[in-house]
């Protein structure tokens, strides 16, 4: 089995815009699935965000109310992403290339 470490923001929910406050995220159900699917199959998924990483604040309740809420199945939430300007890693993905949409069918597929 493989461990997957997925961000909150822009990967599994959307906001308005860079500035919304994190109350107003909406989730996007497909990813979701994708990431349930492979947990209901054994996988580990480990939820990482930087929440509060520029600010201090303590967002966790805030995080586990949505991810409950959008029923998001998880073996680990880690509130700890330490604020970055760029990540750099060999074994990492882009959200956007790891899940491509076709245009034409709507059809979303992913890289892994």
């Amino acid at each position: 089995m493989k461990t997957y470490i997925v961000d909150i923001d822009g990967t599994i929910c959307r906001h308005e815009n860079e500035t919304a406050p994190y109350e107003e995220g909406r989730p996007i159900k497909e990813r979701i699935k994708f990431f349930n699917e492979l947990y209901d199959a054994g996988h580990k998924i480990i939820y990482w965000t930087a929440r509060g990483a520029y600010t201090g604040e303590d967002h966790t309740k805030l995080t586990k109310k949505q991810l409950d809420e959008w029923g998001v199945k998880r073996t680990e939430l880690r509130m700890d992403k330490p604020a970055y300007d760029y990540w750099i890693d060999d074994r990492a993905f882009n959200v956007d290339s790891y899940f491509m949409t076709d245009s034409n069918s709507g059809y979303t597929s992913t890289t892994s």
